[in-house]
């Protein structure tokens, strides 16, 4: 069930980007008298699932679920249709359009896919707000695995800065450390400043890993299933853990090391239920665990903050968020090409988008993760990669600087080493999605 509710909002968010970002191509085209052959959702090698005809153009799904596609007469595309080429332009075709009015036509989809973005940020502020926790709030301070541990982090540290910067929301911390390349980290330490160097390899590291800190928890039971070794003691929802035979241990990470140390041992655990104190006898199991996890709802325990907008505060509010995630994800594609990072061996196809989508139904999340793919999906058409909206605009600026237009044989090898390179990185992409299905 998981799976298939993780795949119908890829699906349908995927739908909605690609339908209007092909609009935006159609939309400029048709403003400009060019024909539109085709207006496809999905692609149609052989066959179509769907389709119909009106005036000029044939509408359609393909079976093929890799983007969709807008088939300008006259225009060199992934097509490749030759036989149109050889005959002499018709006012109707693309190549017969100003040299402008082509390069509208080539960056309508892109910049649909901009304001797309823009106006699902405003929309979600307007209609759900924002809430977070601000990294000055995690009170307890941090939870760390082994991999924050190796540079020096330790569990209870208070963030203070990120390369010499306050980072407001708690959650935002990995991502500056990530795209910002930085350099070092200060955390208050048992009421003093401590300067944690981070090391080049760092990065790499979390990019495996990027949940390598969180906030620092109590230990106070939640949900107990009937077959656990904490239901079997008699430990209760809402118990709070204090300590380990008379040694104060109130903190998750803690709990879990001394259950970890005491496997097949018999311990005395301190809680407080009721807001009284109460000694319970618990023999650990192998296993080294109480068969639960603790309550870890964070407004629980820390003061979230949290941004009502209305309508036209949420105007501001929104461009400035999608600003900011523009900026994000140019940052992180910036680390592709550094190969000391290894950002490529991360690099995903269908299945990671997939995962990134929750679990469950969710609409913000929904419309928070088709903004960022819209934004993804316009930066990634801009480059200036052959078969790409960025390689057609390439050419057309070529074509306006030197006032020399790259001929009909030049723009089909083109077409097609930029299909052969697509090609190559969805391979590589979804490759990497299966390798890391094994692993």
């Amino acid at each position: 069930m998981e799976i298939l509710v993780k795949t119908t909002q890829f699906i349908l968010s995927i739908s909605i980007l690609v339908i209007l970002h092909e609009l935006g191509h159609f939309a400029f085209a048709k403003l400009f008298k060019t024909r539109v052959e085709k207006f496809y959702l999905f692609f149609d090698p052989w066959f179509s699932l769907f389709k119909f005809k009106k005036g000029d153009t044939e509408y359609g799904i393909g079976w093929l679920p890799l983007g969709g596609y807008v088939k300008i007469s006259g225009m060199i595309d992934e097509s490749m249709d030759k036989e149109q080429m050889k005959q002499p332009a018709q006012p109707h075709e693309f190549r017969a359009k100003s040299t402008w009015q082509r390069l509208l036509i080539m960056l309508g989809g892109v910049m649909v896919n901009f304001v797309l973005a823009y106006v699902i940020y405003i929309f979600i502020l307007f209609a759900w707000g924002e809430s977070y926790l601000p990294t000055e709030n995690a009170k307890f301070g941090i939870m760390c695995d082994s991999t924050a541990m190796s540079i020096g982090l330790q569990n209870g540290d208070k963030i203070l800065t990120v390369d010499g910067n306050k980072v407001e929301n708690f959650n935002k911390i990995t991502h500056d450390i990530v795209v910002n390349n930085a350099k070092n980290i200060v955390v208050e330490r048992n009421n003093e400043k401590v300067n944690i160097p981070i090391p080049s390899d760092f990065i790499s590291k979390i990019l495996n890993n990027p949940i390598f800190i969180s906030p620092r928890i109590p230990f106070i039971f939640e949900d107990i299933p009937s077959e656990s070794a904490a239901f079997s003691a008699g430990f209760l929802k809402g118990d709070k853990i204090i300590a380990f035979n008379g040694e104060t241990t109130e903190y998750f990470d803690q709990v879990k090391e001394k259950l970890k140390q005491n496997k097949n041992q018999e311990v005395t655990i301190t809680i407080i239920r009721n807001g009284a104190n109460k000694e319970m006898p618990f023999k650990v199991p192998e296993e080294g665990i109480f068969g639960v996890f603790p309550l870890q709802t964070p407004s629980s325990f820390f003061e979230l903050k949290s941004i009502d907008y209305g309508f036209f505060a949420a105007i501001p509010a929104g461009i400035t968020k999608g600003t900011e995630a523009l900026g994000s994800y140019v940052k992180q594609l910036k680390l592709l090409f550094q190969p000391e990072v290894k950002a490529y061996e991360h690099l995903g196809g269908f299945i990671t988008i997939g995962k990134i989508f929750p679990a469950t139904w969710d609409w913000q999340a929904f419309w928070s993760m088709t903004a960022f793919l819209s934004i993804i999906l316009a930066i990634m058409n801009v480059l200036p990669i052959p078969a790409l909206d960025g390689g057609h605009v390439l050419f057309l600026l070529y074509e306006i600087v030197t006032r020399r237009k790259p001929s009909d044989k030049f723009l089909e090898y083109a077409q097609i080493s930029g299909m052969v390179l697509l090609l190559a990185l969805l391979v590589f992409a979804n490759g990497n999605d299966i390798v890391k299905l094994f692993k």
